[in-house]
């Protein structure tokens, strides 16, 4: 059965937001060593990828990712320590959030339960 999760979003100021897909983006970013390579492991295109780590950068007082040339013309991506400290940040609000609300999300999912799903799915048929 599917199970209730919790997202969390961070609304910044100017309308920015930092949710699990930014975050995501940034771990990939620093796994892969490449905004190109990071948009292909998450499914999105290489200008995709570029277009929300543009956004993160400008929600940011400094921006998170940094650019580099990389050997025989490739270019590399690092993330800055402030970066790092986001995806710190997020995972630990992220970690108390879910901690907090767990028994809240088991009733959750107790009311959806098999019914619900089952509904959802012959309803879309």
């Amino acid at each position: 059965m599917p199970q209730v999760c919790l997202s969390i979003w961070i609304d910044l100021p100017g309308g920015h937001r930092i949710g699990p897909g930014e975050v995501l983006l940034l771990e990939a970013i620093e796994e892969t060593g490449s905004i190109s390579a990071a948009g292909r492991k998450m499914g999105m295109s290489f200008s995709q990828a570029w277009h929300r780590v543009k956004k993160i950068d400008g929600s940011l007082m400094n921006p998170a990712v940094g650019t580099k040339t990389g050997g025989y013309t490739r270019q590399g991506a690092t993330l800055t320590p402030l970066g790092k400290q986001l995806i710190k940040l997020y995972r630990s609000i992220e970690h108390s959030a879910r901690s907090g609300a767990r028994q809240d999300l088991k009733a959750v999912q107790r009311l959806v339960g098999t019914t619900a799903i089952k509904r959802r799915s012959a309803s879309s048929v």
